[in-house]
């Protein structure tokens, strides 16, 4: 499959509040199934062994509606780990979804509006992370964002993302019908397929914005997940 980006109703500006939410509930569910949180939390709690007597700061970029940080966050202090969170967005209204469903869930995920190509803080954190955002971009922004999450991380830059493949194609147009009854989840699921990188793409992204020996596991259904440690 050649990659093939195309303007996804999420990405678009004057998205009904209703819809919007419907969508991210859709992702929620998705994501759930996709185990994208066990993942991710298991190399938080590695770093977290290596000095458990400070407090590890993460920062999710492209944070929708906040799910991914407040289950990590939930899953952090379940085992007692001292993990703190922050996670941002471009779009107010996703944020504010974020901050809702943080306040509900009582997390203490602190969400806020910000560009993750263009950071508008100098703040460092010792994880950076983005789940499901690389697709949405095309290849320069794509090595100005792991650019800029390596410039904010101390310890850890993880991208988590679709793999482009007909397999995986197949695997969003029925997971998407099949998870969610969101008109923008059945629309935008396959076209971010088709939108994504494969593992070879985007480990050639990474080294030409600088990010060397990273290291990409493939995870089920049809995702990546690539980590780089600064040296």
């Amino acid at each position: 499959m050649q990659r093939d980006r195309q303007p996804e109703v999420m990405d678009q500006p004057g998205l009904d509040p209703a819809d919007h939410d419907r969508a991210l509930q859709g992702l929620r569910r998705i994501n759930g199934i996709s185990r994208c949180v066990p993942g991710l939390f298991r190399h938080f709690e590695t770093l977290a062994s290596e000095t458990p007597s400070t407090q590890l700061s993460v920062l999710e970029l492209a944070c929708g509606g906040g799910d991914t940080a407040i289950a990590l966050a939930a899953l952090a202090r379940r085992r007692h780990l001292n993990l703190s969170f922050q996670a941002c967005d471009l779009n107010p209204e996703a944020v504010r979804i974020a901050q809702r469903n943080a306040a509900k869930s009582e997390s203490s995920v602190r969400v806020f509006v910000e560009d993750a190509l263009e950071p508008s803080r100098s703040q460092q954190f010792d994880v950076v992370y983005c789940t499901l955002f690389v697709h949405h971009l095309d290849p320069p922004d794509v090595m100005r964002l792991l650019r800029g999450m390596a410039a904010r991380a101390r310890r850890l830059v993880i991208v988590d993302d679709l793999i482009r493949s007909r397999l995986g194609y197949s695997l969003a147009w029925i997971g998407t019908r099949l998870l969610s009854r969101s008109w923008v989840v059945h629309h935008d699921g396959p076209l971010s397929v088709q939108a994504a990188f494969t593992p070879k793409e985007i480990l050639d992204l990474a080294a030409q914005a600088g990010l060397r020996d990273c290291a990409l596991e493939r995870t089920w259904p049809e995702r990546y997940r690539l980590c780089w440690k600064p040296h």
